[in-house]
């Protein structure tokens, strides 16, 4: 199957097959380590508020998924973890955002976002190979050893589900993989960093329900080893694979729930009506 997006109806017909089984084990939350506290957070691109009195716990090891209609701030909140924000001219953010209780602010950027990378939408390898693609980001941290490299490119594209694809012709340039794979490579090069956090922002919003599955279970199986922030505008994936999920609406968070109780027993009249398709 060709990496592209199918319609409504192709997904409903192969809705079945992406069943993804997550662990729904209760949990008390006070026993869980805080790796993002988020207080009272407003970002405005100039005189636009973007974002407003956000305020918000990602925990360590949990899937924790954005959800609610196009241009409501998920996004915009995703990159205000690893202060990619920083990068737009007219951004201004108030507030505070605690990583592992150190105000982000004070972290180097750089060092940052090493340490909390990023997949995009739209799969992003370089023009180069494979192997290129994932030793990109430590060769520029200074590391030249070859069986270090080679060790690295391994354990990433096991992480990421793609090594037995791919172990073979590592020397192919990584843009003629397919759509899902491509993505999967971008999640090996953002791995070889050994991040502690991936943000995904619709990492499979582009991909065909085959690939979607693939990311999906990836997704639950990385969540060992890493926590992970995703945006997604997919309501059926957000309760497959998240934890936890965050609604967001004309950029303010309206509730935050594990995402069993959010599905089923909202607190806001607003979310109801958004995950039961009356607006969005």
């Amino acid at each position: 199957m060709d990496d592209k997006q199918v319609t409504s109806t192709e997904e409903e017909s192969i809705e079945p097959e992406l069943e993804v089984h997550r662990e729904n084990n209760p949990e008390d939350e006070n026993n869980l380590h805080v790796l993002f506290d988020v207080e009272h957070v407003n970002l405005h691109y100039g005189s636009k508020q973007a974002l407003k009195d956000i305020n918000l716990k990602v925990y360590e090891h949990r899937i924790h998924a954005l959800i609610g209609p196009s241009g409501c701030g998920k996004s915009t909140f995703l990159r205000c973890l690893n202060r990619m924000n920083d990068l737009i001219d007219g951004c201004k953010v108030e507030g505070k955002i605690l990583y592992h209780g150190e105000d982000i602010n004070m972290v180097n950027p750089i060092l940052l976002r090493t340490k909390v990378g990023m997949v995009f939408q739209q799969p992003n390898p370089f023009p180069m190979s494979i192997y290129d693609n994932i030793c990109y980001g430590p060769r520029c941290q200074g590391v030249r050893n070859k069986s270090q490299l080679n060790e690295l490119v391994e354990r990433s594209l096991k992480e990421a589900a793609l090594w037995e694809e791919v172990k073979d012709r590592l020397k192919t340039n990584g843009m003629a993989l397919s759509g899902g794979q491509q993505q999967r490579l971008c999640i090996a090069r953002a791995l070889a960093m050994s991040p502690e956090v991936l943000l995904m922002d619709e990492p499979t919003s582009a991909l065909d329900p085959i690939s979607t599955k693939k990311i999906e279970e990836l997704a639950i199986q990385l969540k060992e080893k890493y926590t992970i922030v995703i945006v997604t505008h997919n309501l059926q994936q957000a309760s497959r694979i998240a934890d936890y999920t965050s609604f967001f609406l004309l950029g303010d968070l309206v509730e935050t729930k594990k995402t069993e109780e959010l599905f089923s027993n909202p607190s806001d009249p607003r979310t109801e009506r958004y995950i039961t398709g009356r607006f969005g």
